[in-house]
């Protein structure tokens, strides 16, 4: 490390000093203090260096949340290794595309997951072992295999605050996910961020329900690590698990996506534990439910507006201080609003939002192109449209029609992914897929259809061969069938007037 250099593992180290008794994680019925994660960490990372990972190396892990995956995250942070956590959720042909595009050296697996691994490890040349999380069968080897020595010999890693730490792909744009790669830095100063504008220290306890491959879930749990503080990991989301652990572990924080905040609060009616520990609460809810959760708690629910991209929110604000808003510019981004020439809107205007600053991104791993365009003019546009009120509040206003999303669930789906599956059922002609307002996932997925002359279909039937050919989570809910889509002069089908016959209302 250089003379200006702080990265993900200084935190670690940091931590192993000033906090070392202190719990660090809890996971199940195990739990480690910051030293002890420190000392799991540098095992771990002498085993990855003794099978010969190296800086720069890519190391893939499909697997829900536990402890063995914040140790390769402590581990990979030390080497300068790049992780690459790949979400779960989809589908294996798409999961095989993120393996192909960064190629990991090793690749770790949960038993979900493992006979899924082992075909792209026969598959691809360059996975050169696949490890287990939990029990090791067939070619697998046992994650305690690599937890080396401390005292054994330890080379070197000269790893820099803007070296690649890791890679979240986002949702699929012409057709493929994307790459966003963050350096240690970007997550260092999220940390920083984060600690200022919710005031964390080594107090705090993370309910970390959301997946470790998602920026919010790892944003979360690295927020409380700097901070010093206490993350409880659950494997994936259970109501009664995580109402016991609030009561237990006086968890102060968390982020949700719908409806989990609304299922915890209704299951809670039932198990009456004591949540009022949970002071910060962020993502993306209704208003019904906030309003029923700050009551109970007396905590703030914060809204925010954030990608992959910027390592998590470049806006904050609670969800009450500006209805409606996404929030002002955090302290360490510059948030502008643009024209499609790049020129300035003042407030009131809509254009699409930008952002510079040290939480921006590396860049989309192997396409110049794409960053090219993403970066022009020195800002990172953010394929997201907005504006400003004339209090500094920035008000989400849609996506760019290059980058239109929906967000079931808090999970990015892009509408020509799902266009696209839906095209290959040979009775379709023509469609168009658009987001609608959903109060149980906060955004459901609707497809406005034409089918070919003379063809039958249902609705269902449409919707479970969607479900066959791409992940479930972006399968429609809703289906339309018409004779005529509208079309642009030029024949375009003209999604603006879609979504004004066939959206919200």
């Amino acid at each position: 490390m250089g003379l200006y250099d702080y990265s993900i593992y200084s935190i670690i180290k940091r931590n192993a000093r000033i906090y070392k008794d202190r719990p660090a994680f809890i996971c199940n019925e195990s739990s480690l203090t910051h030293l002890q994660f420190k000392e799991k960490a540098d095992q771990l990372a002498n085993g990855l260096q003794g099978i010969g990972v190296e800086k720069g190396d890519r190391i893939g892990i499909i697997a829900q949340n536990s402890l063995e995956y914040m140790y390769l995250y402590g581990a990979a942070a030390k080497i300068g290794a790049v992780m690459l956590p790949v979400n779960w959720r989809l589908k294996p042909e798409e999961i095989e595309y993120v393996i192909k595009d960064c190629a990991p050296k090793i690749v770790f697996a949960d038993s979900d997951f493992q006979e899924l691994t082992a075909l792209l490890a026969a598959k691809f040349d360059f996975i050169e072992k696949i490890y287990a999380i939990g029990n090791a069968v067939g070619e697998f080897v046992a994650f305690d295999e690599l937890m080396a020595d401390t005292k054994s010999a330890e080379k070197a890693s000269d790893v820099k605050a803007d070296d690649a730490y890791v890679i979240i792909h986002t949702a699929a744009v012409a057709g493929n996910p994307r790459g966003a790669t963050l350096s240690h830095q970007n997550l260092v100063v999220a940390n920083l961020q984060s600690i200022y504008i919710w005031q964390l220290n080594e107090k705090d306890c993370n309910l970390c329900m959301l997946p470790l491959f998602h920026v919010a879930g790892l944003g979360l749990a690295l927020n409380i690590m700097h901070a010093g503080g206490l993350n409880v990991i659950l494997p994936k989301f259970d109501p009664e698990a995580a109402l016991k652990h609030i009561q237990e572990d006086k968890v102060s924080i968390f982020f949700e996506f719908p409806p989990m905040l609304s299922t915890l609060l209704e299951k809670n009616q039932e198990l009456k534990y004591d949540i009022s520990s949970v002071k910060t609460l962020g993502g993306m809810e209704h208003p019904d439910t906030v309003k029923q959760y700050e009551k109970i708690t007396g905590g703030t629910f914060w809204t925010a507006f954030g990608q992959s991209e910027t390592a998590g929110f470049v806006t904050f604000a609670p969800f009450n201080e500006k209805p409606g808003s996404a929030g002002k510019p955090s302290p360490m981004a510059e948030v502008k609003i643009v024209d499609p020439h790049g020129n300035f809107l003042p407030p009131g205007k809509p254009g699409e939002i930008v952002v510079r600053g040290p939480l921006v991104f590396m860049g989309y791993w192997n396409l110049p192109e794409d960053n090219d365009h993403t970066f022009r003019d020195d800002w990172h546009h953010t394929g997201d449209m907005g504006r400003f009120d004339d209090d500094g509040y920035l008000f989400y206003v849609a996506r760019m029609p290059e980058k239109e999303l929906i967000k079931p669930g808090g999970e990015n789906v892009y509408p020509a992914e799902v266009e696209k599956a839906i095209l290959e059922h040979p009775m379709l002609e023509e469609v168009s897929v658009i987001g609608i307002r959903d109060k149980k996932w906060g955004e459901a997925i609707k497809a406005i259809c034409k089918l070919k002359e003379g063809a039958s279909l249902t609705k269902a039937d449409l919707i479970e061969f969607v479900a066959s050919k791409i992940a479930r989570f972006k399968k429609p809910k809703e289906v339309v069938f018409v004779d005529q889509l509208p079309k642009t002069e030029d024949g375009e089908i003209d999604r603006l007037k879609v979504k004004a016959d066939y959206g919200d209302k």
